[in-house]
Parts: C-alpha cells; structure tokens; sequence
C-alpha cells in the first residue's frame, strides 16, 4: 500500500511527520509519487497564521475532486486527475484522507463536517491512534473512532529514512500565551521529554549514522525533567546529550536547538554552548520587537535592554556566534517611534538572518480585538527591516569569506553536477568542487567567496 504526506509549518511538525511516516514504512508501506496514485493522503497541518489554513482548505477542495474521481463518481471531472484516472479504469479504489497537526486540533469539532472528504481528524494528543488507522486502512475498515486525550504523547523516533539531519523534540506546548499568538490553544502547556527517552532516540539515530541533531521546542529554554535523581535544566540536558554522544562514541557530530525563548536563556546555557564543540554556535533568538512597549503588549515579559544585554553576553562567550531572530512589525499599539527603536536593535545585534512579517490577527488570541493598524501601513514598515535586514545578511556572511570551516555535504548542487552543496554550523550554505561519494559526509572547506546567500569554496579535509 501507499502513502503520500503533505507537511506544512514549523519543524515540530517535520518531525512529526517523520514519526508517522516510519510507521507507515515499518507495517510496509512505500512512498506514493503524487496523492493521485495512493492508498492514504496525510496532510499535516499549521495554525499559526490565517494563510496557511487557507492553502489546507485549497488543497481539501483537490482531494474533494480527487476523491470523486477514485470513487468513480459520473460526475467526476477525470481530466484534472489524469493518474488516478487511469487507476480506476476497472473498479473505484479506496482513498483515505487524514488531516493532523495544529489545524486539526483548532478545528477538531468542524472540520470533518464542513469537508465530508476528510475521514480523519488527527488533533495534537490524537497521534496514538495512528496504528490503528493504517490497520483500518489496511483492513479496508471504515473510519474508526479517534478520541483525543489529555496526555501529550511523544514518538519514539522522528527520523526521515536515509537523513543524515534530522529532528529530535524534546518538548511540546507552551506557557508563555503571547497575546498574538495560537500556539498554546493547540498544542497545549509544557511538556517536557523524559531524558532517558531522548537519549534512546539519539543512540538509534547513531545507529543510523545520522550526523546532525537539532533538538525541537516551541520553547527549549524552559525544558525541565529528571535524570538519575535530580532536576534537569535545559542547560544540563545540552551536557547531558554531549557527554552521552562521547561515551558511545556517536556518528553525531553537530547538535543544534529551536526555538529559544529571550527570557529563559540562561547564563548557564551560554557557558555550556561556549564550552562544547558539538554544540553549533548557531543560535536563533526571537525578538519580535525591538521597542520595550510593543513587547509589554505582546507579552513577551523581557524588555528591549534585557535582549540588548542577553546579546552582549552571548557574543562575549561565544565569537563566532551566528544569531537569527524573528521579526513582526504592524502590532497593535505600534508607532513610528517603536519602528525606528526596531531598525535600532537591528543595527546594535546585527543578525545574521531574519524570519520577518507583518502582523495579522488570529482568532481566538487576544491582540486579534484590538484596533488594528492598517494594511498599508504595516506592509511598509515590514519593508523597512526587510531592507534593513537584507544589508547586515550580506555584511555578515562576508565577514566569514577567507576562513576554514566544517560542512556537512548534503547533496549536489542543482546548476552543476560537479559541485556540492553542504551546510556550516551556523547553517549557511556553501558550494564546492568535489567527488559525490563526500554526500553525507563531514569535510573542511576554505571559503573563497560569498554568492548571494551562498558561500563558494575549495575542499581542504575529508573528516
């Protein structure tokens, strides 16, 4: 049997994804080409922002189309589903659609109902129940009942067959209830992963000869557990995961962590990021905002000063750090004062990159009934960091150009087949002549020169 996912949004939901998917692969399933040729079509799905539930809808009104054509229905416009078409040219084949993820959770009494395409609505805590769904499918069942509960359950292993990256989540939820934002409403309060749990995961991923970790949470920061006895920080996980990676002698060889929250980045975890060769100085830190008003409404609970500080001391400990952010410009109660306060602490931190976007209201957050600054305006502030942020990404990666840097080769790269694309700690792109073999592989690179985003070099070093 086949399946075929559609993912959409953050990296928890990647990972995710991949957890179900090696369900999928253990009871034998294979990956589908398009949905239009499989058994069972996922999507896993995204709240955070009105736009991505619009493209769900889209694509439920495709699998409405599809699914007439696989049920055979006269009336069925065939010619938009050329494949399926042809399946079907003998008897209806059965389609099975499920929709998971933060959507499902948000709209879990409704969605079903308002898209009779949809067998099954997969909310946060439902994830349990998918063993018993492919057996349904597999069993050519109709859809069984799934319950949610209350209980956050995380899988054992959320890896995408033949990765040499991948995602670990350690926690789930979050308690900070930013006031624009859905995140706690569908995924819930802080859960955190016990860690001898996350420490399985990672010595079958060495098994795998995964090199590259990233540790997954809506807020890793205020990570928080047991091990052997004692209360575990997030800190001390960071230590923990290190020394244990050493002892089995791990094919690890990065480690990596999203997202961070600015008032639970501790002292302790910049010493421990300084102290630790495995641990990638590669850090994201939202912002949000650069004005110290803006992020009161926001309820960020840090001030513009404590960000500035926290910065100062990252940069201090760590050189050769490599900080991104997250930027929204357009928030209730914004003036031009807190844009240009904004463009201010650009100017101070210097970012590396940035994700930046105006704000739009969410439904059911409480900055969605305020008054609302319009479009227009928002847009063009937006453009302003956008602009901004676009000078100090360029002045940034020059400043690594003449430097000898470790690279994880990923693949070759799409202009030329001669040259290979692969990624530094602090996650930036660099392209290099080389044999494909290297794909996989960690090796030392000279940089020569900065194109676009993208760094070109000279092979030094297989290590």
């Amino acid at each position: 049997m086949k399946y075929f996912f559609e993912t959409y949004g953050c990296q928890m939901n990647i990972a995710e994804s991949a957890a179900v998917e090696q369900l999928l692969i253990a009871r034998g399933w294979e990956k589908a080409d398009s949905p239009e040729v499989c058994d069972m079509a996922i999507l896993n799905t995204c709240s955070v922002r009105a736009s991505a539930e619009n493209r769900i809808f889209g694509r439920l009104g495709y699998y409405t189309g599809l699914k007439a054509v696989r049920n055979k229905d006269p009336k069925a416009k065939n010619s938009f589903f050329e494949e399926a078409s042809k399946l079907v040219e003998d008897e209806a084949i059965p389609l099975t659609v499920v929709v998971m993820g933060c959507m499902a959770e948000r709209l879990l009494d409704s969605l079903k109902k308002d898209w009779p395409c949809i067998d099954y609505v997969v909310g946060t805590y439902a994830k349990h129940h998918f063993g018993e769904i492919i057996s349904a499918v597999e069993d050519k069942k109709d859809a069984i009942p799934v319950d949610d509960t209350d209980n956050y359950k995380f899988a054992s292993l959320s890896y995408e067959q033949g990765s040499k990256s991948t995602f670990v989540p350690i926690m789930n939820g979050c308690n900070n209830f930013c006031t624009y934002c859905i995140v706690p409403y569908v995924r819930g309060r802080e859960i955190s992963r016990d860690v001898e749990e996350i420490l399985q995961e990672l010595d079958t991923l060495s098994r795998y000869h995964v090199l590259d970790i990233t540790l997954l949470g809506q807020n890793v920061n205020s990570y928080h557990s047991t091990y052997k006895g004692s209360d575990v920080n997030f800190a001390q996980l960071l230590q923990i995961i290190v020394d244990h990676l050493k002892e089995i002698k791990s094919s690890i060889g990065w480690v990596r962590f999203l997202s961070s929250h600015p008032k639970d980045f501790s002292d302790d975890l910049i010493e421990v990021i300084a102290k630790n060769d495995l641990i990638c100085h590669h850090i994201a830190l939202p912002v949000q905002h650069g004005s110290t008003s803006v992020l009161k409404a926001m309820n960020r609970r840090y001030t513009r000063e404590h960000y500035l500080e926290l910065v100062k001391k990252i940069k201090e400990a760590i050189p050769d750090v490599s900080l991104t952010t997250d930027i929204m410009m357009g928030f209730p109660t914004e003036t031009e004062e807190d844009v240009e306060l904004t463009l201010d602490l650009m100017r101070q931190v210097q970012f590396e990159s940035a994700c930046m976007y105006y704000y739009n209201p969410r439904e059911g957050t409480p900055a969605a009934k305020w008054e609302q600054i319009p479009e227009k305006i928002r847009k063009e502030r937006l453009q302003r960091v956008i602009d901004l942020q676009m000078i100090h990404t360029d002045e940034q990666m020059k400043k690594r150009v003449g430097k000898t840097v470790k690279v994880l080769v990923e693949s070759i790269t799409r202009d030329n087949k001669d040259e290979l694309l692969g990624k530094t700690a602090q996650d930036e792109k660099v392209s290099f002549k080389a044999e494909k073999s290297l794909i996989g592989k960690f090796v030392m690179v000279d940089i020569k020169s900065l194109n676009g985003h993208t760094f070109k070099g000279e092979l030094v070093k297989i290590l």
